[in-house]
């Protein structure tokens, strides 16, 4: 069966950065199992993996547009430090990520700078402007059950339990 719209696909991956350093692997863990076509990977995987099969092994090189975006100065805002409520004896420091409220919702952000009373966060996404490097052996194709499509998530083995 070929990878399509609306199979489940388990896959075991590595995902490195443009130096090669690793990121992400399922190495020693459950193959990762996602929804082809409804946005659960990045659109640049998912192109790739469009048609292989059981068994396919690729290399796959994304493109930060294909992958997280570019980097947004835009995203990246001074607040006020006494905006936050610290979690008991927590103390902000840079490289943290806190959970804001943002017009679209709840977001993760990043601490990047502490100055006085002002911090700098980053809401771009960890890996925005980042070629990402995939090494991908597919392990299974399946159909996805109807409850998986309406949930939008696959059940069972590699995927979500409720």
């Amino acid at each position: 069966m070929r990878i399509a719209q609306n199979r489940v696909v388990q896959m075991h991956y590595t995902l490195k950065d443009e130096n090669g350093d690793t990121i992400d692997t399922s190495d020693g863990q459950e193959p990762l199992a996602y929804i082809q076509g409804i946005g659960n990977v990045v659109p640049g995987l998912e192109d790739a993996l469009e048609g292989k099969a059981k068994g396919d092994k690729l290399h796959v090189s994304i493109n930060p547009e294909d992958g997280y975006g570019e980097r947004n100065e835009e995203m990246v805002q001074e607040v006020a430090k006494s905006g936050f409520q610290s979690e008991e004896g927590e103390e902000l420091v840079p490289g943290m990520q806190v959970q804001i409220e943002t017009n679209n919702g709840p977001s993760i952000a990043m601490v990047t700078n502490i100055e006085g009373d002002n911090v700098t966060l980053d809401l771009n996404h960890p890996l925005a402007g980042v070629t990402l490097n995939f090494d991908i052996e597919v392990m299974d194709v399946r159909e996805a059950t109807e409850e998986e499509i309406d949930h939008g998530h696959v059940h069972g083995v590699g995927g979500h339990h409720h």
